[in-house]
């Protein structure tokens, strides 16, 4: 028996053949905020959205199947994920916009930018390999064989069911969820083809080793050499690596993020 629960405060995008989950916060130039495997924009950013709401319009989505966003029978992809926001922003009048994701959201915001570069401005990636390979192995493993029952003793859990419309679809999330994060990828020549600034962040102690994001960064063209005195050689992307990040606390150390998030933001558009 599928049972109902109330909604959470937003509003509803049909884009891409799905009703698509969103609030928007704030004022000023649009930032797509995206957050990780099984969260929600509200849960996962409660500490982060506001102080960046200062500043920006931060428009915060709950991706397919999470939160807000009901599954169909659309097969999850990051793909199709990433087709889902590049359609938000054009459903919302925007040009293009800044789009920042962690984890699932970072892999949806990276290859938003592969895929539909002239909606994004600025790119930001939280604790986000460019390849599945990237990743810890445990982490590998872990991805792919998501226990429902686990969850279910988890606040997670409680959270998603407090706002899905169909909170029944659980057992499924998890599965489809399985599937997708167990396939292999690996986007590094992509990544070297993007033209937009990247700012990626890691934490010290996160899900994926810090030479995994300094061999992204390389990607981008970063750390190969020196900067010159002037900075002449310096490229539009950057990295930040904050010490006592994991990929547990990484999202809400607001302490550490601000400080490499708001020069990055204001630093001009693309």
């Amino acid at each position: 028996m599928t049972t109902s629960s109330p909604q959470p405060t937003g509003k509803y995008a049909a884009v891409n053949g799905i009703n698509l989950y969103y609030e928007v916060h704030g004022t000023g130039e649009p930032l797509v905020m995206l957050h990780g495997g099984f969260g929600t924009f509200a849960t996962m950013y409660a500490a982060l959205s506001p102080a960046l709401a200062e500043t920006r319009q931060v428009i915060g989505v709950d991706l397919y199947g999470h939160g807000g966003t009901v599954l169909t029978e659309r097969p999850m992809s990051f793909e199709s994920m990433a087709d889902d926001i590049a359609a938000l922003i054009t459903y919302l009048g925007f040009e293009k916009a800044d789009v920042l994701g962690f984890s699932l959201g970072g892999a949806v915001a990276l290859q938003t930018a592969i895929r539909h570069p002239e909606r994004v401005s600025r790119l930001i990636l939280i604790s986000t390999p460019c390849k599945r390979a990237g990743w810890h192995p445990d982490m590998q493993e872990g991805m792919k064989s998501n226990s429902a029952a686990f969850f279910r003793n988890t606040p997670i859990y409680g959270a998603y069911v407090s706002v899905a419309p169909k909170p029944d679809d659980f057992d499924r999330l998890v599965s489809e969820m399985n599937h997708t994060l167990g396939e292999d990828y690996d986007w590094s020549a992509q990544v070297a083809a993007l033209k937009m600034p990247v700012l990626i962040i890691s934490g010290d102690s996160d899900g994926m080793p810090p030479m995994h994001a300094v061999e992204f960064f390389n990607l981008l063209g970063g750390g190969l050499r020196d900067a010159g005195w002037d900075g002449a050689n310096m490229v539009p992307s950057q990295l930040a690596i904050l010490p006592g990040g994991t990929h547990y606390n990484i999202n809400f150390r607001v302490d550490l993020l601000l400080p490499v998030l708001t020069p990055f933001l204001a630093g001009g558009k693309a």
